[in-house]
């Protein structure tokens, strides 16, 4: 039977019963099931949309939102299959369907008649968590278009589909270029890099049926390559592949993976859009439901930090030169010398190197530790369960909590942990379904949430597998997406577009997962996460000690650098005409390095064609949030580490665990997120406990 014209009960995108059929949908499957799920969505925005259908929230919950989340939910499935398992089949399929979906999401959020429904609606006649998801969709109507009229309306949905699709192919070129790239080299050729890299980039170019070794722009492959091999030469090859992705600067073939143009119309849009929203610019649009309240705030802000971090940025810098001069007869430092020096001076000032550190965290342990400070803070148990998968790498977990009643289910994931071919590089938490009192059946949904690293997998030595191991930078990187993962699922909210992550503004929507990086810096906490692959010995307290000696080793480097994305973002979103041209963007970029860098790259780097935090991630106008967010994270923080010194015991307190979870993981986003941290706090935040934990106090 054609899968295109197959009933929808033989469709899993269809099937609702519980967890996504990950391993039976199919590229053929997609277009019938979104065509069915769009169509029933239509017919209830008809239906809810009648003159005389009541304005009555839970009437038009029950009628338009039931539908509306099916349809959610099944292009989640989709898009996350096409991030994670990405085949030319199944990225036809998305593609084929994206405009369809974006046009109906764009017709949705600008219906003139159902924003009269909500207008009609008594706020006072809703709860609290109604209300707050009333007030999200007023502002919702406004900014997706439901005040234009006429041409401007026609002109406002095409833009939104436009925009979509633009994003999507920058995506694709990113990843494209990424993949496209492999160069094989000799041992010879690798000294310096570890051995369990050695031993993966052996086994990449066997698989390919090649000698000697496979190098690739991936993460777990790249980054040791530049921290650590001792040619200059091969760094330079590796750091400029890399710097000229998905540009014009590209090499050979790769130049047709160039995402300028994709950037310039994308910005012309977003300029478009605003001015038909009434606004200056894409800046303001963006600012509308976030914490801070205007561009001009959100760039004092960053100029602040940037000239709070320059000193210590300069001394970085100062270090590292003469270290270099000194000690590794680099008298002109490059780009691609800069990660290899840093390496080699934290090897010689704080006598330990990331490779030392490495063979104590393997994967499993890490996980372990993990879920113990979770099921410590926050009284719940995290349990090994079954659902199907997309690959055999793929693991699934249950939350549970017990109650006087018995064992509650709170929520469930997924967690992909390993960087490979056709998967999107980075690290993210996403949503597969939000927790929910369902207004069709009266029952409660429970979360469930996607968390995907891109860690490397683990590879055979002398025949037995060795457990993957991580750096203390992938393991922080773990638990900053565990604690999206937990806003997400330990949220108590009933109302689906306020529970979990959803409806907080996008500026906080980082502080629960920067507030878990702390805990990988505490040694009653990370002494019990750690065994050695060999020896299964836990890590030394010496080791420990040089680690945390370490920890702010280039801090005001590290921090400029954010600093500099940040005000990029935010000038390139906020000028008075848009930036419509590569070179304007470039040379905007340089403008910003000036004020901000204390290192600059060669010309021909092409950072902005790859950054698809703004070009495709929902970060424009936005990427400021890590840094708004951190100064929340290290406050609420500070909240453990007042309580370790009140009672003499670790960071992990039960109590404080307690009221954070209610204050601000389970309220959600039920209330600004301003209100849920003066529940935590007490007060409003302050940047002093980030600029401590950085050592720019």
């Amino acid at each position: 039977m054609n899968d295109r014209t197959a009933p929808a009960t033989l469709n899993p995108l269809l099937d609702f019963s519980d967890l996504p059929l990950f391993d039976v949908i199919t590229p053929t499957l997609v277009a019938p099931a979104i065509d069915a799920l769009l169509e029933a969505t239509s017919s209830a925005l008809e239906t809810v949309t009648a003159t005389e259908f009541p304005a009555e929230w839970s009437k038009i919950s029950r009628t338009l939102d039931v539908p509306a989340e099916r349809l959610s939910r099944a292009w989640g499935a989709v898009s996350h299959l096409n991030s994670v398992a990405d085949t030319p089949e199944l990225r036809a399929a998305y593609n084929e369907a994206l405009p369809k979906v974006t046009e109906f999401w764009t017709r949705l959020g600008a219906d003139e008649r159902l924003y009269a429904k909500y207008k009609a609606m008594d706020p006072a006649s809703l709860t609290p968590e109604q209300a707050q998801a009333h007030k999200n969709a007023m502002r919702g109507f406004v900014l997706g278009g439901a005040d234009l009229q006429g041409e401007a309306k026609l002109r406002f949905a095409w833009l939104q589909e436009r925009q979509a699709e633009l994003g999507q192919k920058f995506s694709e070129n990113a990843l494209d270029a990424t993949d496209a790239f492999a160069l094989y080299v000799s041992t010879e050729d690798l000294k310096g890099v570890p051995e369990d890299v050695q031993q993966a980039t052996a086994a990449a170019a066997k698989a390919d049926d090649k000698t000697g070794h496979k190098l690739t722009l991936k993460m777990p492959c790249y980054l040791p390559v530049m921290q650590f091999a001792h040619s200059s030469a091969l760094r330079e090859k590796l750091y400029r592949a890399y710097a000229t992705r998905a540009s014009d600067q590209a090499e050979g073939d790769a130049v047709k993976f160039d995402n300028a143009a994709i950037m310039d119309e994308l910005l012309a849009l977003r300029h478009e859009e605003a001015k038909l929203l009434g606004h200056r610019h894409f800046a303001d649009v963006s600012l509308v439901p976030k914490m801070a309240e205007t561009p001009e705030q959100v760039i004092a802000f960053l100029r602040d930090l940037g000239q709070k971090a320059r000193p210590y940025a300069d001394k970085d810098v100062a270090d590292l030169r003469a270290f270099a001069a000194s000690e590794l007869g680099l008298n002109d430092p490059q780009a691609w010398d800069w990660p290899y020096i840093g390496e080699k001076l934290k090897e010689a000032r704080y006598a330990f190197s990331e490779q030392e550190v490495k063979p104590y965290f393997t994967a499993p342990k890490v996980l372990a530790g993990l879920f113990q400070i979770v099921e410590t803070l926050f009284e719940v148990a995290i349990r090994r369960d079954t659902a199907p998968v997309w690959n055999p790498g793929v693991e699934f977990y249950r939350i549970e909590r017990s109650t006087p009643e018995g064992t509650q289910l709170v929520g469930r994931f997924y967690l992909d942990p390993a960087a490979r071919t056709g998967k999107r590089g980075g690290a993210w938490m996403d949503d597969v379904r939000a927790r929910w009192l369902r207004p069709d059946t009266g029952l409660l949904q429970t979360p469930v949430a996607h968390l995907v690293c891109n860690f490397a997998d683990s590879v055979e030595v002398d025949g037995i597998k060795k457990p993957p191991l991580l750096t203390h930078d992938d393991v922080i990187t773990l638990f900053h997406e565990f604690g999206h993962g937990l806003h997400h699922m330990l949220t108590q909210v009933n109302e689906r577009d306020v529970s979990g992550i959803s409806g907080v503004e996008w500026d906080a929507v980082e502080l629960p997962s920067q507030f878990m990086e702390n805990f990988c810096w505490e040694w009653d906490v990370l002494k019990h996460m750690t065994a050695h692959v060999d020896t299964g010995e836990p890590l030394p307290r010496a080791l420990f000690d040089k680690m945390l000696a370490a920890k702010n080793y280039q801090s005001g480097l590290q921090t400029l650098r954010q600093v500099e994305f940040s005000l990029f973002d935010m000038l390139l979103h906020s000028q008075p005409e848009p930036v419509t041209s590569g070179d304007a963007i470039l040379a905007l970029q340089q403008q910003v390095r000036d004020e901000v860098a204390v290192l600059q790259p060669p010309a021909y780097s092409r950072t902005p064609h790859t950054f698809s935090h703004i070009f495709a991630g929902g970060y424009s106008a936005g990427y400021y949030s890590y840094k708004w967010a951190e100064v929340l994270s290290a406050d609420a923080y500070a909240a453990f580490e007042e309580a370790a010194q009140a009672n003499g015991h670790s960071t992990l307190d039960v109590a404080t665990g307690r009221r954070y979870r209610q204050a601000i993981l389970e309220a959600g986003g039920s209330r600004p997120a301003m209100e849920s941290f003066k529940a935590f706090r007490g007060r409003e935040p302050s940047i002093d406990a980030l600029l401590r934990h950085q050592g720019m106090a």
